[in-house]
């Protein structure tokens, strides 16, 4: 079996990588550069990848950050130190960033004859990110199916339904390096533990009843 993964280097797609490769998946991954403000989630892709011997693709797609507006994630606005709230998240939303990502995706898969195309939408983003949303995915799959009529490409996102915290904990059974991951907005040289998407990843590993390797024993 093949399978064409969109690997950010985060936690959700890392777990899912070896998820894929635990179900006996050959997996290409591909990897975009949207123009984010950091690019630590690209050099953790190209850790893993390497660790585990992937094919590996960076599609560079930096111009579209002149086009999406005002994201804190491309740098046009701080990225907010609070949990998710409305506010927060909209600061954070990069407008239509994976139905852009998987529409390449699907045509790298159709063009290697790949069938099945995975990207690690969770529960948790639901409230925050339209195309994360069960809605989405099962709207885009017919979309997808039909676009690639000489090579159909199935899309899937078995992670739509589950918890961040269930994602970690699927991860921990599969020895997920989650060292080797990164998921926060502010890309300095440890997670800042303050922004939207590192709060939510600490309580992830708290309700599995351990710590983020990235934060260790440091106090906060």
């Amino acid at each position: 079996m093949k399978a064409v993964l969109i690997l950010s280097g985060g936690l959700d797609s890392t777990t899912l990588l070896y998820k894929l490769l635990a179900d006996g998946y050959l997996v290409d991954a591909l990897t975009f550069n949207y123009g984010q403000k950091h690019k630590k989630e690209i050099d953790c892709a190209i850790a893993i990848t390497s660790r585990l011997d992937v094919p590996h693709q960076i599609i560079d797609l930096s111009t579209l950050a002149a086009f999406l507006g005002e994201s804190a994630l491309l740098g046009k606005k701080e990225v907010p130190s609070c949990h998710y709230t409305e506010e927060a998240a909209r600061q954070t939303v990069v407008p239509n960033r994976n139905m852009i990502m998987l529409s390449v995706a699907a045509g790298y898969a159709e063009a290697h004859e790949i069938t099945e195309l995975f990207y690690a939408a969770h529960k948790n983003d639901q409230t925050i990110y339209p195309d994360c949303r069960p809605e989405f995915v099962e709207a885009l799959k017919p979309a997808i199916r039909l676009g690639t009529a000489w090579n159909p490409v199935e899309l899937q996102a078995p992670f739509v339904h589950m918890t961040k915290a269930d994602i970690v904990r699927m991860g921990l059974k599969l020895q997920v390096p989650y060292e080797l991951t990164w998921s926060c907005y502010k890309g300095k040289a440890m997670p800042c533990r303050t922004c939207p998407t590192c709060i939510e990843r600490e309580e992830a590993f708290a309700l599995c009843g351990c710590r983020d390797p990235l934060i260790g024993m440091d106090s906060h």
